[in-house]
């Protein structure tokens, strides 16, 4: 009898025990869940209390985004600011290849760039179209961004899968106005080479006179662009 009741007990205390550490994986995934939530709304402290309760800073949604990528991606600088301190990886990829840092030449956020810097961000990473943070930055317009990064050293001349730099980008794919003509004089300031060409071997100048940029044109010819 007393070998029955002990072998019920036996029986019974494993099944507490595989009960409560199936609690507790499923506590760690809904914690997990709340981080990515909280930090994708923007809530700081929501995002703090998740992380003292145990959810996992790397963790990542469906996408492959992380946090911080989430908090990068919606300027959510409170939120990255936390999330920086707590260890996040700046360049967790995501299933798009995109990283924090990257997307922050997307957003051309000079706030969400200077909150990631203390977690010293891979300056050489890729996107899925093989450029830095400072290429769509300079494609989209984004005059502080570029202003600011250029400060950290980044490649000036990094040359991406399309084979365009930030200053091709800038002609290529800008307007030709003020905040493009702006984002011509920093690279050329900051060392680009004005003479380098596309894969076709058209320079910046020649992209830019062939799409009627006058301005941005006689701004590579004074930096004696050929």
């Amino acid at each position: 009898m007393w070998m029955k009741r002990r072998a019920i007990l036996v029986s019974g205390l494993g099944l507490l025990l595989a009960a409560c550490g199936g609690r507790t994986v499923r506590g760690e995934s809904v914690l997990n869940e709340e981080l990515l939530a909280r930090a994708g709304r923007g809530d700081a402290a929501g995002v703090r209390d998740a992380l003292a309760s145990g959810a996992d800073v790397e963790a990542r949604d469906g996408l492959g985004r992380t946090a911080l990528l989430l908090a990068a991606a919606a300027d959510h600088v409170e939120v990255a600011d936390v999330l920086v301190a707590a260890g996040a990886d700046p360049n967790a990829r995501d299933s798009r290849l995109d990283t924090p840092w990257l997307v922050t030449g997307v957003t051309g956020s000079v706030a969400m760039l200077n909150a990631l810097l203390p977690a010293d961000p891979d300056l050489t990473v890729r996107n899925r179209y093989g450029g830095v943070s400072l290429i769509p930055a300079c494609e989209r317009g984004h005059v502080d961004y570029v202003r600011e990064v250029l400060k950290t050293g980044i490649d000036v001349n990094h040359v991406n899968d399309l084979g365009w730099t930030g200053l091709l980008e800038a002609v290529i794919l800008g307007d030709g106005g003020p905040p493009y003509q702006e984002i011509v004089r920093l690279l050329v300031a900051a060392g680009a080479d004005v003479d380098l060409a596309d894969r076709d071997g058209v320079t910046p100048l020649g992209h830019a006179v062939a799409k009627g940029q006058t301005a941005v044109a006689g701004l590579l010819r004074a930096a004696g662009a050929h």
